[in-house]
């Protein structure tokens, strides 16, 4: 990688990580270190090679230098939904979103920068909630986008239903990244599940999924990414302990909780300049 990507990508990772609070290893300095701790590991572990032409949904936001480092998912052709926590206190012209890209060392697909961002004002880290981002897109991507679970919606959050969980991270905790998109089979818990498990669990704007013994599970790079039942996204991916830890399960951005903000955010205001603001920002 030249000199000026590293640079660039170091920044990125350097504004994250003073948002959200290092809680386990980094994979390296790149800017997928920006999703990359224990607060929102992001990978597919114990998951298989899924088709991004059947999820053309799934987008990914790509550094300056050209690496893949937190997942997102395309809401209509010119918003992605995202992790606040791979954004925050990162100028949106040092990353861009692909999408249509099954093999993140192609160039096929489209990608567009970021012309504005939306993150809720009482963003803090992802283990405080709310960590959730509106990006508006400079370019129209005319993909099939996915649904976003309303508030109300109780179907798609009952106890073991199960959900899908897409992205291009790590393969296994402190393995290699995967370059194909990956996706596995995560059922949904019960809240109390991650109010045992972790302290800083909120089930008003949380969900957690994930089985019992562990073995499948998002992580490093994943960050971002959807967490659907069948064309609906109910989840982002958040954080978590580890990555497929027993008594451990995944902590997603509960979607439903935040309709209204997101519809309120620009989104439906056909994206003049000016109406996709960041709060607090």
């Amino acid at each position: 990688m030249r000199a000026r990507s590293k640079l660039v990508s170091s920044m990125i990772a350097a504004a994250v990580l003073g948002t959200v609070g290092v809680f386990g290893a980094f994979g390296g300095t790149t800017a997928s270190a920006t999703a990359n701790h224990a607060g929102a590991q992001p990978f597919i572990v114990g998951g298989d090679r899924a088709s991004v032409s059947d999820h053309p949904y799934v987008v990914y936001l790509e550094d300056s230098g050209g690496t893949q480092y937190c997942g997102g998912t395309l809401i209509d052709d010119r918003t992605v939904l995202t992790a606040a926590h791979c954004v925050a206190n990162v100028p949106r012209h040092r990353y861009s979103v692909v999408a249509g890209r099954q093999d993140t060392r192609d160039s096929n697909g489209m990608d567009s920068d970021v012309e504005r961002v939306w993150i809720p004002e009482d963003y803090r880290s992802v283990r405080e909630g709310s960590d959730i981002a509106v990006l508006t897109l400079e370019r129209r991507i005319p993909y099939e986008s996915a649904r976003v679970a309303r508030s109300g919606q109780h179907d798609v959050y009952s106890e073991g239903t199960i959900a899908e969980v897409y992205g291009w991270g790590r393969t296994s905790e402190g393995g290699t990244r995967s370059t194909d998109l990956r996706s596995a089979e995560v059922p949904v818990r019960p809240d109390s599940a991650c109010d045992e498990a972790y302290d800083d669990y909120d089930p008003e704007t949380m969900v957690c999924a994930g089985y019992p013994e562990g073995g499948v599970d998002a992580c490093q790079g994943d960050s971002g990414g959807p967490l659907m039942v069948d064309d609906t996204l109910i989840g982002i991916v958040s954080w978590g302990e580890g990555c497929g830890r027993s008594g451990k399960p995944g902590v997603y951005t509960d979607v439903s909780a935040f309709t209204d903000a997101i519809e309120g955010s620009g989104r439906n205001d056909d994206h003049e300049p000016g109406g996709l603001p960041i709060l607090g920002g």
